[in-house]
C-alpha cells in the first residue's frame, strides 16, 4: 500500500506560486514550511512503518501538521490581497 504524503504543494496546488514566493521573500514563512515538510515527513515514515510508535504519538504529530497547515493557509490568504 502506498501512502501518499502531505507535502504543500500537493495539498495546495492552486498556492504553488504564493508558496514559492513566500519562501523566498519571508524567512517566518520559509521556516513554517520547513517545520511542516519535517512533520509531514516523520509522520509518513511512520505511516510506512519505518519508525515505531504509539498512536497517541502519531495523532498528535498529525494536528501539529494539521494546525501547521492552517498557519500556512492564513499566511497565504493574508499575503494574497
Amino acid at each position: 500500500m502506498i501512502i501518499p504524503k502531505h507535502d504543500l504543494f500537493s495539498e495546495f496546488p492552486q498556492y504553488k506560486d504564493q508558496i514559492n514566493r513566500l519562501r523566498t521573500s519571508s524567512s517566518t514563512f520559509s521556516h513554517l514550511a520547513d517545520k511542516y515538510h519535517a512533520l509531514d515527513d516523520e509522520i509518513h515514515r511512520i505511516e510506512e512503518g519505518a519508525i515505531a510508535c504509539d498512536d497517541f504519538y502519531l495523532e498528535s504529530l498529525k494536528k501539529k501538521r494539521l494546525y501547521q497547515k492552517d498557519q500556512i493557509v492564513e499566511w497565504i490568504n493574508s499575503r494574497s490581497h
